[in-house]
């Protein structure tokens, strides 16, 4: 009877069930597990279509990705133009948009005449596939609050993906739609996962915007990371203080299973709202990451460890860009400390 108690546990089975029932479940599921075991020749045969590439090489069809840097440094911005793009092709940067697509974007935390402004602001084309579900506005005509840690409003999202043909999710943002989740606690994070993993079996991107610690590194449990496809990392920009309406920044990937380093180079963006306009003028240009190494050097961190830190990358790989600086005859090393050597 044990035996046949840890079977029910172990397939989410409730305990009051008959022992016969047990067995019948149990000879049920090892029917579908037979099916499903393959040998490693027949595993190349099954006909399961390949994930669709959305945007460049980098973002797929059920990718999981996270968006995050420090607070008001532009993570909205840039995921509303990814958004938009994706719904009214073209190009993001120099990547190209495959087809458009229908997105949900969910937010949590703007107010909706912010929202409103923003999605005015990015729209360069009609985009019929574009759907904002709001919080302001879903607590202003129905009273209910937005908290998708709650199992019946991830249901609901995932049937309404389902029913209208949704296919990129953004969740904007982590810590204002997931609400009495313990930020560092690994197996809290276990109520969102499979809610996650439901989204990617039915070939849903999934884009969270979150914030970046003290340390630059995204809030919370590590755990969440373990899923990600991709993760792009906003750290501010050189001369980002004078932005008065908009955002400039620095967007780099610390993660991507999808493409490499070279497709996909840090971007320096720049979105400017000017005053008495209703468009965003969104302009970017590449940077190598030894160019993001000097503009912190130019910024005054003068350590490996600090640099590292902030560019999310290990020292021995900053000592790397610094041989190269030093060799280009641009840096130069003072103890356990780097500083640029001034052109005369």
């Amino acid at each position: 009877m044990n035996a046949l108690l840890e079977t029910a546990e172990i397939l989410d089975t409730p305990e009051t069930e008959t022992p016969a029932v047990l067995v019948d479940l149990k000879t049920e599921w090892l029917g579908h597990f037979d099916k499903a075991t393959n040998s490693a020749e027949g595993l190349a045969q099954i006909a399961v279509p390949p994930r669709e590439p959305i945007v460049g090489g980098w973002f797929k069809q059920g990718d999981l990705g996270f968006i995050y840097g420090a607070r008001g440094l532009g993570k909205t911005w840039l995921a509303m133009l990814l958004a938009r793009k994706c719904v009214e092709g073209g190009s993001v940067a120099d990547w190209n948009v495959h087809k458009p697509r229908r997105v949900l974007y969910v937010d949590g935390e703007m107010p909706l005449d912010g929202i409103r402004e923003r999605d005015v602001a990015l729209s360069a084309a009609a985009a019929d596939g574009m759907f904002y579900l709001q919080h302001e506005a879903l607590f202003h005509l129905t009273g209910k609050v937005l908290n998708l840690t709650n199992p019946t409003a991830q249901a609901a999202i995932l049937e309404k993906c389902q029913r209208d043909g949704i296919e990129i999710l953004f969740l904007d943002n982590l810590s204002c739609l997931f609400s009495g989740i313990k930020e560092n606690d690994a197996d809290a994070w276990e109520r969102v996962l499979p809610w996650l993993l439901d989204l990617r079996r039915s070939r849903i991107a999934v884009v969270f915007i979150a914030h970046a610690g003290r340390n630059g590194f995204m809030r919370g449990t590590s755990r969440r990371e373990d899923a990600a496809f991709w993760m792009i990392y906003l750290a501010e920009a050189q001369e980002a203080g004078e932005v008065q309406t908009g955002a400039k920044f620095v967007a780099r990937f610390v993660k991507n299973r999808n493409a490499t380093e070279s497709d996909c180079p840090p971007l320096e963006w720049h979105f400017h709202l000017p005053k008495g306009e209703i468009r965003a003028r969104v302009s970017w240009k590449k940077l190598s990451t030894l160019e993001v190494f000097r503009q912190w050097v130019e910024s005054g961190l003068t350590k490996a460890s600090d640099i590292a830190e902030e560019m999310q990358i290990s020292t021995g790989q900053i000592s790397k860009l610094a041989k190269k600086g030093i060799t280009a005859g641009w840096l130069k090393k003072d103890g356990r400390e780097y500083a640029l050597i001034r052109q005369s």
